[in-house]
């Protein structure tokens, strides 16, 4: 695994950029998860994902 969770997919295309994808993780830090914005550039997408701290043993 890559040691991060896809939490919503966000086009990239779209009148806005990446402000919704960066409203969504916004909100989700609120609520105490670790939300960040990458971005996919194989699919035109904003991708608002969690990274793992857990580790593997």
């Amino acid at each position: 695994m890559n040691g991060r969770t896809v939490v919503e997919r966000f086009p990239a295309g779209g009148p806005r950029g990446s402000w919704p994808a960066e409203e969504f993780a916004q909100a989700r830090r609120l609520e105490g998860l670790p939300a960040e914005v990458i971005m996919d550039l194989a699919t035109d997408t904003f991708l608002v994902i969690v990274r793992r701290t857990d580790a593997v043993e």
